[in-house]
């Protein structure tokens, strides 16, 4: 089969590998329809993050159709349309029963690798997939675009809105315009925020951060972005403040404009020093957050909303691409050509995208 291999920092590109097996009685194979890249990816790609060259990628999103089960699997079946969360909870552990499957307690091997290929094998299965009504040409290339998002990043961005408490009512800031701050604008109005204020530079992400139901743009980062986000608040801070992005400038920004009581819901991945908690502290501004709780948000809320059409988190693809372009697609997005690469694995079997 194909799949992705990072060669070096700035190259990807599709090699023949064998097809995964069921190696555990709780595997699922599946047959890979439509895959992306994230910004976790770039990290690596950019030459940010220390990666093995010529090894296996580490995209982690994906929908398609099982293939194969192991014996232990009861939930889903051959032929089932699926997305394959990035984190594989176990849906009885403690923290999985507190809502929060990113930390599992019961699995070594949580998060997904590799998916940016025809197969995957998805450990730990059972509880972890979410299972989509009837089959792909059920529905529209919209549709199949905000299933893609709810294998990452919409849950992502409603687990910043979470842990942040957004309620309603509230002034929430959302650090960072990529595709999951994106989703944390439509995740804090989901949740009743009066005011959300993006923070974005680029026109195309503060359009679409406007169309998903941001109420403020902030264009300017750093000690200039602070000095805003306190004008517009009377001096107070925000109620509540997502962190979308993960470096240390984000992470200074996030805890210097929430108010007093506030909560900082956090999931960028962070990359830097360790940051100051000190005047957290003496704010009494909270800290949340972590990888993010995918298929209890899929299976409670995000994936009856997207069936609904209350919301359309697809939007955030704006550029597709065959898997044979795979290095295209990551540097659409290093470029900033696109907010979020989509990648066809199987177009025989997707509506026209």
């Amino acid at each position: 089969m194909k799949d992705t291999i990072f060669i070096k920092a700035g190259q990807v590109e599709i090699q023949e590998v064998a097809k995964p097996e069921i190696q555990a009685d709780d595997d699922v194979i599946i047959r890979v329809l439509m895959a992306c890249v994230c910004g976790s990816d770039l990290w690596a790609y950019r030459g940010l993050d220390d990666k093995a060259t010529n090894s296996q990628n580490g995209g982690h999103e994906a929908i398609g159709i099982v293939e194969a089960t192991g014996s232990a699997i009861d939930t889903v079946k051959a032929g089932d349309f699926v997305i394959a969360p990035f984190d594989h909870g176990c849906g009885h552990c403690a923290a999985c029963l507190a809502g929060y499957e990113g930390s599992c307690l019961s699995h070594s091997d949580n998060y997904s690798s590799g998916n940016q290929a025809e197969y995957i094998r998805y450990q730990h299965g059972n509880w972890a997939l979410v299972k989509i009504p009837g089959q792909p040409a059920d529905y529209t290339p919209g549709m199949i675009k905000s299933f893609l998002t709810l294998a990452d990043v919409m849950p992502t961005g409603y687990h910043a809105a979470r842990t942040a408490r957004v309620g309603k009512g509230d002034t929430a800031v959302v650090i960072g315009d990529g595709a999951v701050g994106l989703c944390g604008v439509i995740a804090a109005k989901m949740r009743g925020a009066k005011r959300i204020i993006a923070m974005s530079r680029h026109e195309d992400r503060q359009k679409l951060a406007l169309a998903f139901g941001a109420t403020d743009i902030i264009a300017q980062r750093g000690d200039e972005a602070i000095q805003q986000v306190m004008a517009m608040t009377n001096g107070a801070g925000a109620d509540a403040v997502l962190e979308c992005v993960g470096t240390e400038e984000s992470t200074a920004t996030a805890f210097a404009i929430a108010r007093p009581g506030a909560t900082v819901g956090r999931v960028g991945l962070p990359h830097g020093k360790d940051q100051n908690l000190a005047t957290t502290f003496r704010r009494n501004v909270a800290i949340a957050g972590g990888p993010a709780s995918v298929t209890t948000y899929d299976k409670k809320i995000l994936l009856q909303a997207v069936l609904n059409g209350e919301i359309n988190p697809g939007k955030v693809f704006t550029q597709s691409f065959a898997l044979a372009d795979i290095n295209s697609a990551y540097q659409a997005m290093v470029k900033r050509e696109a907010i979020k690469s989509a990648v066809i694995v199987s177009p025989t079997e997707l509506p026209v995208m």
